[in-house]
């Protein structure tokens, strides 16, 4: 099966192992685990900032920075369709006591003239405006890169106004990689930046959020309370400091694969790419409804060994990643060829 779902479906490498297996460990919630101690020292002055904490995941580092930055019973901005606000079950409602308020960008990407008039009243009869989130690669965009001139003059502008900023790059590796900005060009602008180790870079587990020293002390506690203290956690994190200093340079690899597929897709009637095309990992292919559904293009690419996700009725995701070799991606490019072709609703004259 070539396994395209996502790129969390990953396998730790040999090397990975045998540095997991060699961990020094301690007691990471008594006092330090020397390996934890590591991968967040070092991905701190990756990102520029003062402290990091590593956590079991994305989703929970989020949600700290969340929690740490609002008071109960506020409010934090967000783009409508960023991983905060989709796919984490509303925790921020069911923990922590805030409210999201959407802002619809394109492809999942704001600008800043649709904020000037986002923050609410300060009055007894409104919640109050405390934050902005963004999202860097956007996974629901397909992969999209925040640019970094729009980024800048977004936190300018959340500052001005006295909101704190924080950033979920879960997948920001891959916007480092893309552009040639470096960890802390992407960082300086937020207050707390997440990264995630288990996507492109193939760690088993694991994220890091970064901030001052104040901020992680306080998302140290909340991370006890949310159950996230792990004891010997330096075996899940010496994978994790592994893809940190070996993997990053290789997500190229994943980028011109994505391409690939892209052309693909391109080459199919009945097939399209968003907007904004394919800018890093991520393939989003549109499906004519005349074709047929996402769902019917899933299971007919399942019968040729290649699986993908159906992210929305008429669409379905294709993420490349360390474990998807190059005759694979010929492979998944030639099964998306014959099965449009061939497939529900598909013309005689097949793909170009």
């Amino acid at each position: 099966m070539i396994d395209l779902r996502s790129d969390t479906v990953t396998r730790p490498t040999a090397e990975m192992r045998r540095a997991m297996a060699d961990a020094v460990v301690g007691d990471d919630v008594i006092d330090i685990d020397p390996t934890v101690a590591a991968l967040q020292s070092e991905t701190a002055s990756l990102l520029g900032k003062e402290a990091a904490l590593f956590m079991p995941s994305g989703s929970m580092a989020n949600q700290i920075a969340v929690r740490v930055h609002c008071t109960r019973g506020s409010e934090f901005l967000c783009e409508a369709d960023c991983h905060i606000y989709q796919y984490e079950q509303a925790a921020f409602a069911q923990l922590s006591g805030l409210v999201a308020k959407t802002i619809q960008g394109d492809s999942g990407i704001l600008l800043p003239s649709q904020l000037s008039d986002q923050i609410r009243p300060h009055n007894d009869h409104m919640v109050r405006t405390e934050m902005i989130t963004l999202e860097n690669t956007h996974n629901r965009g397909g992969g999209t890169i925040q640019p970094l001139q729009t980024v800048i003059e977004i936190c300018e502008w959340a500052e001005k106004n006295g909101l704190r900023r924080h950033l979920d790059g879960a997948r920001l590796w891959n916007a480092i990689e893309a552009t040639g900005v470096d960890a802390k060009q992407w960082a300086d602008p937020f207050d707390s930046v997440s990264v995630c180790f288990s996507k492109g870079l193939g760690a088993p587990v694991g994220s890091v959020l970064a901030g001052s020293k104040p901020f992680i002390a306080e998302a140290r506690r909340t991370r006890k309370l949310f159950g996230g203290g792990m004891r010997q956690a330096g075996i899940i994190a010496a994978g994790a400091l592994h893809a940190l200093r070996h993997h990053r340079p290789r997500l190229a690899v994943d980028h011109q694969h994505a391409q690939r597929l892209a052309a693909a897709v391109e080459e199919c009637p009945g097939l399209s790419l968003g907007a904004a095309g394919v800018q890093t990992n991520i393939i989003f292919a549109f499906i004519d409804p005349a074709w047929g559904t996402a769902k019917q293009l899933v299971d007919l690419l399942r019968e040729e060994q290649v699986a993908c996700m159906a992210m929305l009725p008429q669409a379905i995701r294709l993420v490349t990643h360390m474990d998807v070799d190059s005759d694979q991606i010929d492979r998944a490019a030639e099964a998306l060829r014959k099965i449009m072709a061939s497939g529900p609703g598909s013309d005689a004259s097949g793909c170009k």
